[in-house]
Parts: C-alpha cells; sequence; structure tokens
C-alpha cells in the first residue's frame, strides 16, 4: 500500500459510536477499533492520530479516558508517542502468542515478507555453559548460529541458537529456512520447550546489527526446546526490536 507522506500528518479521527450503556469501559470502546484498524493495515504506519483532548471532546468523553484508550495502545506497540510528532502509528507490528513455534513461521502466517541473512556459523566443541544449557558432555560438537531476520526490508531480530551437530541444519538451509522448519524436515520434532521472555538496552554491537541506537530496547528470549525423548535440540538466546515486537502469553484459571 501506497500512502502520500503529507497524508500522514493528517490526523485520523476515529468515527466510534460508543454505548454508554454497555459494561465495556469506554477507553476499550474506543481503543478496540483503532487495533483492528492497525492490524488490518487501514491506518498506515506513520500516520497520525487524532490528539486526547480533541477526542475527549469530540466523543464527550472524560479526558482521562482519552488517554487511557491511547497509552493502552502506546503499551500494545501500536502507537509510538513522541514530543513535537504526536501519536502516530508505530513503523510495523508484530504481535505473537507464545506457542512452540519458529518466529519466521509465525511471520510468514501473519502476512510478512521475510528475509533471514546467516551471519555466523560455528561448529564447536561444548565448553561447560553450552553443555549445561544442552544437558550434553563437555567437548561435544555443537553448532552456534547466528541469524538475522528481517519483515518487510525492515531488521526486526537477532538470533543466536546452540544445537548438538547431529541436528544441526547447514548454512545455506538456515539462510533459506527457518530453524523448525529444517528440523522438521529431518524427521526431529519438538514436544516441548522452556522459554524466558525479557528485556534490555541494545549494546553498541546489537544496535547496529538491529540498526538500532545504542541503548535502545529490545526484548529478549531464551528459549530450551526438547525431543520426544526428552533431550535438548536446542538453546536459542533471541533479541526483537521492542519498537516493533511483542508477545501475547494467554493465562487460565487453576
Amino acid at each position: 500500500m501506497t500512502t502520500d507522506p503529507a497524508a500522514l500528518d493528517d490526523p485520523f479521527v476515529p468515527q466510534i459510536p460508543l454505548d454508554r450503556e454497555s459494561a465495556v469501559p469506554l477507553y476499550k470502546q474506543i481503543s478496540d477499533p483503532i487495533t483492528e484498524l492497525i492490524l488490518a493495515g487501514t491506518l498506515a504506519p506513520g500516520q497520525l492520530i487524532e490528539d486526547e483532548v480533541s477526542l475527549a471532546h469530540r466523543l464527550e468523553v472524560s479526558r482521562p479516558t482519552a488517554r487511557r484508550a491511547l497509552q493502552d495502545l502506546v503499551n500494545a506497540g501500536l502507537l509510538i508517542r513522541r514530543r513535537g510528532v504526536g501519536t502516530r502509528v508505530t513503523p510495523t507490528h508484530v504481535h505473537r502468542q507464545i506457542g512452540l513455534t519458529s518466529l519466521n513461521e509465525d511471520l510468514l502466517k501473519a502476512g510478512y515478507t521475510t528475509r533471514t541473512e546467516v551471519i555466523s556459523y560455528q561448529v564447536h566443541h561444548a565448553g561447560a555453559e553450552f553443555a549445561d544449557k544442552l544437558d550434553c558432555p563437555e567437548n561435544e560438537e555443537v553448532v552456534t548460529v547466528e541469524r538475522l531476520r528481517w519483515i518487510n526490508d525492515v531488521r526486526l531480530a537477532l538470533m543466536r541458537n546452540t544445537l548438538p551437530s547431529r541436528v544441526a541444519p547447514t548454512f545455506s538451509e538456515l539462510g533459506d529456512r527457518g530453524l523448525y522448519d529444517c528440523l522438521e524436515s529431518s524427521g526431529i520434532r519438538l514436544v516441548s520447550a522452556v522459554q524466558t521472555v525479557g528485556a534490555k538496552n541494545a549494546d553498541q554491537r546489537e544496535a547496529s546489527l538491529l540498526e538500532l541506537p545504542t541503548g535502545a530496547a529490545v526484548l529478549t528470549m531464551q528459549r530450551t526446546s526438547y525431543g520426544p525423548d526428552g533431550r535438548v535440540v536446542e538453546y536459542g538466546s533471541h533479541l526483537y526490536d521492542a519498537s516493533q515486537y511483542h508477545v501475547t502469553i494467554p493465562l487460565v484459571s487453576p
């Protein structure tokens, strides 16, 4: 979709019919339709959004209600607020529900165009750290691969994975396909994983590779994946541009 850059500076004014008798809070009645427009691609990246004062006045709601609606969209990674440029739709939006799937698979299913660059592919012997993470003997031969993942020609993730060499895909395979797709094609099935999600500030190298300012916020993920026999298949440590990516974790009552 091609958008006139000048049109992005014309504030989008959401036409939202509010049901004041509904049990759904007014701020959510405002934020949900805007969310749908952004996820559908109706609102282009960089589009200016009506400010909270105007929004509150036009919809006849309190300013805190309008502020909450917009702030929820900021917290979800859909909008970004910057002094001097207003509230705008963020450049790209990757919304991923946690599951035992590969990033590349999830991106393709969401309709993104992806590209992968293998930065390094090292065959080495496991030291104490990787012997512990892979639950293997020290000095076992392992492969550590580092890759950059693009969506729609924008850098999204820096991924490092270590696997026993007996199951590791080749350099060329990893450049063409996702890691889990390569493993599945080799008859290696993953049945469970333990994943940790965190955040940090990118160091100089990480920021350079992701084309971010040094110290920019990045989302971190560490995952240990297991096969049917309970053996570790891979350990991954990934960084994501936090302005483009957020995670959804379903919660259920015990």
